[in-house]
This record gives C-alpha cells, sequence and structure tokens, in this order.
C-alpha cells in the first residue's frame, strides 16, 4: 500500500513559526477553550489546529456550515441578516462565531473562543461577491467582531490564507489579555 504525504499535514518548514501550535500553546496557558464555524474553510481551520499536539486541551471541536440554512438552525444566524445580506457577510460571521460558542458548550459552558470563516473562495462570484471576499467572525466575552479580507489567488489559496488569517485574528484576541 503507497504512503500517501499530505503537504497540509506536514506543518511549517525549517525555521518557519507554526502560528497554529503557538496559538494551542497560548489557549493552553491562558486555559481558554475555543471552537471553530466554518463555512469556505470546509474544515481546514480546525484540521489545522488539530494537526498540534495536544489541541484537545482546548480545542471544543468544529462545524462545518456550508450551507447557509445549517448556518441559521445549528448557529443561529439570525434569518433577516442572512435574508437581506446573504451567508457572506460581516454580521453572519460574527453571529457564527457566537452561535459555535453555544452550540459546542460542554456541560453548560460556553467555549472561551468562537472563530468562524464565510466568504467566497471561486474560483467566480457567488451571492453577489467576488472570490476572495472572505470575512472572519470572533466572539470572546459578550463581545463579537469581524475581519474583513480581499484576498487573492485561486480556490486553494484563499481557503489556506483564510485559515492563516483566523489563526492570527484569534492570537490578536487573546494577545488583549482581558480586555474586550
Amino acid at each position: 500500500m503507497p504512503v500517501i504525504h499530505s503537504p497540509e499535514s506536514a506543518g511549517p518548514a525549517a525555521g518557519q513559526v507554526d502560528a497554529a501550535a503557538e496559538l494551542i500553546a497560548e489557549l493552553t496557558a491562558r486555559r481558554l477553550t475555543i471552537a471553530v464555524a466554518e463555512s469556505l474553510t470546509g474544515g481546514l481551520l480546525v484540521a489545522e489546529l488539530v494537526r498540534i499536539p495536544g489541541a484537545s486541551a482546548v480545542l471544543r471541536g468544529g462545524v462545518v456550515a456550508y450551507d447557509t440554512s445549517l448556518k441559521r438552525s445549528l448557529l443561529h444566524v439570525d434569518s433577516s441578516v442572512l435574508n437581506v445580506h446573504g451567508p457572506v457577510h460581516a454580521d453572519v460571521a460574527k453571529q457564527m462565531a457566537v452561535g459555535v460558542r453555544a452550540l459546542l458548550a460542554v456541560n453548560e459552558v460556553r467555549a472561551d473562543i468562537g472563530v468562524s470563516t464565510t466568504g467566497v473562495a471561486g474560483p467566480g462570484s457567488a451571492d453577489g461577491h467576488s472570490a476572495g471576499t472572505v470575512f472572519i467572525g470572533l466572539s470572546k466575552g459578550t463581545a463579537s467582531w469581524a475581519v474583513s479580507l480581499h484576498l487573492g489567488g485561486n480556490r486553494a489559496e484563499i481557503r489556506a490564507e483564510t485559515v492563516r488569517q483566523a489563526i492570527d485574528a484569534v492570537r490578536a484576541l487573546i494577545g488583549h489579555g482581558d480586555a474586550e
């Protein structure tokens, strides 16, 4: 049986910073948990976090809500926001991040941080947005934020860059300590 090597599972090259490993270490040191809701990244963000040994101490899990109706039913994204703006919008990303914290609660305790991805990976436009239009949602405490991105590249590159940017956004959020 052949051995298949995946570049995604290899991690960073020698001398490069492993942002996912640093994020897991920071979450562990601060005793924070994280929950992930993904649309355009389709599980890549959770896979990148799970790649790190010890992730189980902080990662609650992830939900791929690729279909818009799942954003509404599973993550409790407001129907009126989806009806007016569609699934590619800052408010959708924020509500996904808030919703996944509750959905992946353990013993009725929500995850400390929620992160979400929604957007258009391409190759063409969708929902009135060009390929590379991405929103990352963040939720911590009672607050939520959205990061708006306009990325270039092909479908795989847009999805990979979204994962990288989401990890960086969570690191920046927890780098602010308890400031909300």
